[in-house]
């Protein structure tokens, strides 16, 4: 373990001595302002790390969330890891908060930033490329070139360095510090690697921030005995936690896609060529295993989606194509005899033969496995197939792997409660006991936003809806000055409606789809009175504070698609259990989805805009009382002459 960092408690100073009016942060902190929910959150998580205890914390948008659980975290003199939803909240902790922490509070404060290994630049493979006809274009040699001469002054070889390389550019797959081709401490450049040192900081740091697809990542590795990612430590922060079953159930769950055989021949071929192998019989069949996985995924259906998988459907695929799944399984099984046979035999090979081993277990077990705790899917994206079983519970394995491993575990979003309780995230994650708060709002929100909900519309499943819906957004949209997000449940609304409106209104209009996320949220925020239309990925996550970002329109209540291969199962397993899975599972998770969604809107004290929810059942329906109960105290309207008056009265 660290040393404990340096002033990192003081018995002389409590919490409300550092977070109180007339305290440490107002005396070093140039934006400080008093916030009764900071303290409040401070008190609680500095409670659970005192005491050993596990912690729920409610905190909206401006409560000061990450100092709030980063100065308790100090204090404790423990090693803790602090798991964010984002790369981008990594890096702002990493590189804003932590500073700050060190300069005014704990001067020797270690802190470590820890990402996925494909974020980092790998030596050897860098090594490998020089003077070998593998690059692809003029822009892929000059891009290595400036990569090459990166490596030898960057100290942390990660990717984010990189401001002249493209998001998509495929060379960088050929040459960062995934696992596939890694052969560990036997490589050459080991005791050098990007990795090696990201570990050694991790081992000596106080603070390990991390996101929390790397943290379960690591966590699913200790679960087999493998091995492990992040240092021993005993406590966890959870910021967005709203968003950690989802991220548990894909790594705890088992997948292949068609894209991997492609790239076991690309990788194996490629080994040849740097060592000079010739192995004509190996070469032969890599072929054969590149022939026989495109004519396999050839089988399945070309619609694009995702589809149950199940029992049922597995054993009609399989009568259909038995042939063609025991040809790749073979094919696969040759390759790993042909490295295997291959002397000498280099780490590489040793390498490519076990993930080859590693593939084909996999496959077979997503073809034919009758376990009843997964559930069975495919997803087709464009030409690619995935295969995938996900738990239909993760709360079990969260129970046994994280809560009760580790003695202190904080959860913290701005929308985990439902109704103002944790009933449902507890259920989920499997987190009993708990000390749980929800903390008051830092906003007046009854004041800064209007929810406007219409009186007349139709049912959101009558033919009319999407006609009406364009209705309603256009004058929405004209009473905002457009400056607006309109937030759909499904691509095909999304579409719909944008090609209805888009003659109507002359605000700058953009789609999600169009271009990719980061670049449609800088041209939203750099276009006077733009107007986005998006779906799922940005309900969450996004921030456009000040008057660019006035009004937030939402189609349809966000419940999860029924048909949708894990929530039809996760509905089963609560039906077959005796439960009520609409009220337990499906609205709930609609309601964080829908708080989620509004809270784009109201990101300071000075933000004013309108709210509008176009699905009249959130008041016409028992189950919409859960929904309102469970929102921020809006004012609340039918009536769009009093939205008018609303935003004339908050001008920009």
């Amino acid at each position: 373990m660290p040393k404990k960092a340096a002033a990192a408690k003081s018995e002389e100073v409590t919490i409300e001595g550092i977070f109180g009016t007339g305290g440490l942060l107002e005396s070093r902190h140039p934006g400080y302002e008093f916030r009764s929910s900071q303290l409040a959150m401070a008190e609680i998580v500095d409670e659970a790390f005192q005491k050993h205890q596990h912690a729920i914390i409610e905190a909206g948008t401006g409560t000061g969330k990450t100092l709030a659980y980063l100065i308790p975290a100090i204090r404790s003199g423990r090693r803790v890891v602090i798991s964010t939803a984002t790369k981008s909240l990594q890096e702002q902790l990493f590189s804003k908060d932590v500073p700050f922490l060190q300069k005014h509070f704990a001067p020797n404060l270690k802190a470590a930033l820890m990402k996925g290994r494909n974020n980092f630049l790998c030596r050897q493979k860098v090594h490998q490329f020089e003077g070998q006809a593998l690059l692809k274009g003029i822009d892929e040699v000059d891009w290595f070139a400036q990569i090459r001469d990166w490596e030898k002054l960057t100290e942390t070889g990660d990717r984010a360095e990189l401001t002249f390389l493209p998001d998509d550019a495929e060379l960088w797959h050929r040459i960062d510090a995934r696992s596939d081709l890694c052969t560990g401490q036997k490589c050459p450049e080991f005791a050098r690697c990007f990795l090696t040192a990201m570990k050694q900081r991790a081992q000596e740091a106080d603070l390990i921030i991390v996101n929390h697809h790397l943290f379960f990542a690591d966590l699913a590795i200790r679960q087999d005995d493998f091995g492990s990612i992040l240092p021993e430590y005993s406590a966890v922060v959870f910021d967005e936690a709203h968003e950690i079953e989802d991220v548990a159930s894909d790594y705890f769950g088992r997948r292949v896609s068609s894209y991997q055989f492609e790239e076991l021949v690309r990788d194996t071929e490629a080994m040849l060529r740097l060592l000079k192998i010739e192995a004509a019989p190996l070469r032969k069949h890599l072929l054969r295993v590149r022939e026989r996985a495109r004519g396999f995924f050839e089988h399945f259906p070309e619609r694009e989606g995702r589809y149950p998988f199940g029992p049922t459907e597995r054993k009609s695929f399989l009568e259909k194509n038995h042939e063609a799944f025991e040809d790749l399984a073979a094919a696969v099984k040759r390759i790993e005899t042909e490295l295997s046979a291959l002397n000498p035999k280099p780490e590489e090979v040793v390498t490519l033969a076990r993930r080859g081993s590693d593939l084909r277990r996999e496959f077979e077990f997503l073809l034919e496995s009758e376990e009843k705790s997964y559930v069975y899917w495919y997803e087709r994206r464009g030409k690619g197939i995935v295969l995938t079983a996900t738990p239909i519970d993760v709360s079990e394995v969260l129970r046994e792997k994280l809560f009760e491993q580790f003695d202190t575990v904080v959860l913290t979003s701005a929308t985990l409660a439902v109704g103002g309780r944790f009933d449902f995230l507890k259920q989920r994650l499997g987190l009993q006991p708990a000390k749980e708060k929800v903390l008051p709002q830092e906003f007046d929100f009854h004041e800064q936003a209007l929810l406007y909900i219409p009186a007349d519309m139709p049912d959101v499943r009558h033919e009319s809806f999407s006609r009406r819906a364009a209705q309603e957004i256009t004058k929405l949209l004209e009473i905002s000055k457009g400056r607006a997000f309109c937030l759909f449940t499904s691509y095909a609304q999304m579409r719909g409606v944008y090609e209805l409106i888009s003659g109507r209104v002359n605000f700058p209009m953009l789609l999600q789809g169009t271009a990719p996320k980061t670049i449609l949220l800088e041209r939203f925020r750099s276009t006077p009175n733009a107007v986005l239309f998006a779906t799922a990925s940005f309900w969450q996550g996004v921030d456009v504070p000040g008057t660019q970002l006035s009004c937030v329109i939402i189609d349809k209540l966000p419940f999860a698609v029924p048909s949708d291969p894990i929530v039809a199962a996760r509905v089963r397993a609560l039906q077959e259990d005796g439960r009520n899975p609409f009220a337990e599972y499906q609205v709930p998770e609609a309601v964080l989805a829908l708080k989620q969604g509004f809270g784009r809107l109201i990101r300071a004290k000075t933000d004013r805009g309108i709210l509008a929810i176009l699905d009249n059942r959130i008041s016409r329906m028992q189950y919409g009382r859960i929904f309102l109960e469970s929102l921020p105290d809006y004012t609340t309207t039918q009536d769009i002459a009093e939205v008018a008056r609303f935003m004339e009265n908050h001008p920009d």
